[in-house]
């Protein structure tokens, strides 16, 4: 009988290319299919950022061809999850950056699993919103998004944000007490804590029936770690806010999802880029 491992190791989907993008703006090429037949497919040392955002084996359904595909018992889950990320170390190029966005159940035992072979340099807390009360836990008040380096880091910028306002007498709402003028004129270091930020929910506001990562948290990470000309690989790349975000930042990109309607928002999303 064949391992878990084995098992878990064979594409469930043929990999296609959906679209090649070979214009000034946008350059890049959208996949269809396996997360980790993708990964393979792609050159040792070549990519300077490989972001994850890999289903949270929560038994969401996210179309018919893989209904289990977020369904697996755990023990399977992790083996390939450990897959995904053996080959996304194996693209990496030294220096280069892996970002992970997952449950900080699993960010845990993730960065357990890369401490060693990549260099931590962060958990960064990005907030959740919704305010439900869970089980016998205290309210979960974040998602984990990991940042490792393969290595000293090529590129690790500091954006600067506004300070925020309150909306209704535009006075700061935190006290910079006698730094205030400073801030005024070079704002805030970002920190490892991004109140600001959350998944899309709104039907208005997305471009998928399942929830998507706003574009604004991939734009920060392309800010912190990328560089004009550099490879973005994201081989679950939904509905391709990251590819925009590496588009209008001068990255080429390779991207995969194993729903091809999601493939289809993509190419009509970085289409629409000028």
């Amino acid at each position: 009988m064949a391992t878990a491992a084995a098992q878990l190791a064979q594409p469930t989907t043929r990999l296609q290319l959906v679209e090649r993008f070979k214009r000034k703006k946008v350059c890049g090429e959208v996949w269809h299919g396996d997360a980790v037949q993708f990964l393979r497919s792609i050159p040792e040392e070549s990519a300077d950022i490989v972001f994850l955002d890999p289903p949270f084996n929560l038994g969401k359904q996210y179309d018919a061809k893989h209904p289990k595909a977020d369904s697996r018992p755990d023990v399977e889950y992790e083996v390939w999850l450990k897959t995904v990320l053996k080959e996304s170390i194996r693209v990496t190029k030294t220096g280069g950056a892996v970002y992970i966005y997952h449950l900080p159940l699993w960010a845990m035992r993730i960065g357990a699993t890369l401490d060693g072979p990549l260099m931590f340099r962060h958990w960064i807390a990005v907030a959740m919103k919704n305010g439900f009360v869970r089980g016998d836990r205290l309210y979960p008040a974040h998602y984990a998004l990991l940042l490792f380096t393969k290595g000293k880091p090529n590129h690790l910028r500091r954006p600067k944000l506004k300070p925020q306002a309150c909306r209704h007498c535009g006075e700061y709402i935190k006290d910079y007490g006698g730094y205030k003028q400073i801030i005024d004129q070079n704002g805030i270091n970002l920190s490892d804590f991004w109140e600001d930020l959350s998944p899309v929910r709104h039907s208005n506001t997305k471009h998928r029936a399942a929830n998507e990562l706003p574009l604004r948290l991939f734009e920060r990470v392309v800010e912190i770690s990328g560089i004009s000309g550099g490879l973005l690989v994201d081989p679950f790349a939904g509905s391709g806010a990251g590819l925009v975000a590496a588009s209008t930042n001068k990255m080429t990109f390779k991207a995969c999802d194993i729903v091809r309607e999601n493939c289809n928002i993509m190419c009509e999303r970085l289409a629409a880029l000028h």
